[in-house]
Order: structure tokens, then C-alpha cells, then sequence
């Protein structure tokens, strides 16, 4: 009797091993006012229906003693009402430290972390950003997991996210 393994089923009908990839790239612009202070991110992958899929990251306050700096995680509202609530922080693989202006890259293989169970479907990648004595802002990218082939999107924000991009490949 033969032993079926459904991971070892697609590489013996020349499948790839790996399901896709995921590329992001966050920009924080550099703003010219009085008292800056870098912006809490929330990145997910969102359903159909706005419910989330997978948290990918959340960039927050982590040194603030007696992890304060939980304390304003809520003001990502759309992410906090979907997600947020739910999680500890900080969470292993998911949070870390706010991020200075700039371009900032995340990569996801598809055969493993929060992607790994995704099921085929459409989604949209939500980045969501808000910042103390400054403001909020939610950007939308949809794309086709897996995809067919590879594809690019962006958006653009106007305050508090820059250019954000989202490449995936099969």
C-alpha cells in the first residue's frame, strides 16, 4: 500500500513547491510640522467583506515601559475594530517598533507564516496609519491569491502614508 502526502502531489505533477509570494513597500513621508512623531501602521489582508484574513504587521510604540504603548493602538480604528482587539501585544512575528520616514519593505512566502492558509480568492491589502497629534489614513490594494501570474499595484496616500505597492508572484 502506497502513501499519499498531498505536499509531495504537486511536485510530482511539476507544480511549484511554493504556493506564491508577497511583496509590500510602506513609504512614511517626511513631514515638515511643529511636533512629529512617526505614525502607528496596521497591515493586513482583508476579505471580500472587509473581515480580516491575516495581520501581516503592526508597527507601534515598544518601548514605552509597561507596554503603553498599546494604549494607541486603537487609534488605527479600522484595523482595531476588525483585529486589534483580539491580539496580545506584542505579538511574535507581528509587532514591532514605529518606523522612521522612509521606504520600508515586508515579504511573505506563501508556503509559510500568515499566508500559508490562505485559501485561493480575492482579497485586498489594507495598510492603515495614524499618528499622534497628526492624522489617520487607509489605503486598499486588491489582488487575486494565488495569482496566475506576477502583478503589481499601488496606491498613494496624501498625509500620512507615502506610495504603497504590493507585488505578488506565483
Amino acid at each position: 500500500m502506497r502513501a499519499y502526502y498531498p505536499a509531495m502531489a504537486g511536485l510530482m505533477l511539476g507544480l511549484p513547491a511554493s504556493a506564491a509570494d508577497l511583496a509590500i513597500k510602506v513609504e512614511i513621508p517626511r513631514l515638515s510640522v511643529a511636533e512629529y512623531h512617526r505614525p502607528y501602521v496596521a497591515v493586513w489582508i482583508e476579505r471580500p467583506d472587509q473581515s480580516v484574513a491575516a495581520n501581516l504587521a503592526v508597527w507601534y510604540d515598544v518601548k514605552l515601559k509597561n507596554n503603553e504603548g498599546t494604549k494607541w493602538l486603537k487609534d488605527m480604528r479600522q484595523w482595531w475594530r476588525k483585529s486589534g482587539r483580539e491580539l496580545t501585544m506584542p505579538a511574535d512575528g507581528l509587532s514591532s517598533p514605529t518606523r522612521a520616514p522612509g521606504e520600508h519593505q515586508l515579504s511573505f512566502a506563501g508556503d509559510k507564516g500568515p499566508l500559508a492558509s490562505l485559501p485561493p480568492g480575492q482579497y485586498r491589502l489594507a495598510v492603515e496609519a495614524a499618528r499622534e497629534v497628526g492624522g489617520r489614513e487607509m489605503l486598499r490594494i486588491p489582488f487575486q491569491w494565488p495569482p496566475k501570474a506576477a502583478e503589481t499595484a499601488a496606491a498613494k496616500g496624501e498625509h500620512e502614508l507615502g506610495q504603497l505597492s504590493l507585488s505578488v508572484r506565483p
